[in-house]
């Protein structure tokens, strides 16, 4: 059954850090490039953060320099390691494809208080 589960959110005060994991299973994850959406209340769903499988990565303007996006292989897990938080990266964070191909998950709640 393929299947993402992401982890590690939380809240967090304003200037703080977390890292986010996803879980992949059912389908050759080391094959696929991945990535990080973020969904924040009234707003649609946004990509912030992708990786090839070869582990080059691209990100949405408003994280470069803050967010690193990274992924292993051996245990099928995607990583988002999210430093200099702000408020406005309040959001539910999702991973999946780039093309968001594969069945969202539930998602991991991220609130950045100031």
């Amino acid at each position: 059954q393929v299947r993402l589960v992401e982890s590690g959110g939380g809240l967090v005060q304003a200037g703080g850090s977390l890292r986010l994991s996803c879980a992949a299973s059912g389908f050759s994850f080391r094959l696929y490039f991945m990535a990080w959406y973020r969904q924040a209340p009234g707003k649609q769903r946004e990509l912030v953060a992708q990786i090839t499988s070869a582990s080059i990565t691209n990100y949405e303007d408003s994280v470069k320099g803050r967010f690193t996006i990274s992924r292993d292989n051996a245990k099928n897990t995607l990583y988002l390691q999210m430093n200099s938080l702000k408020p406005e990266d309040t959001a539910i964070y999702y991973c999946n494809t780039p093309s968001g191909s594969i069945s969202w998950g539930q998602g991991t709640q991220v609130t950045v208080s100031s």
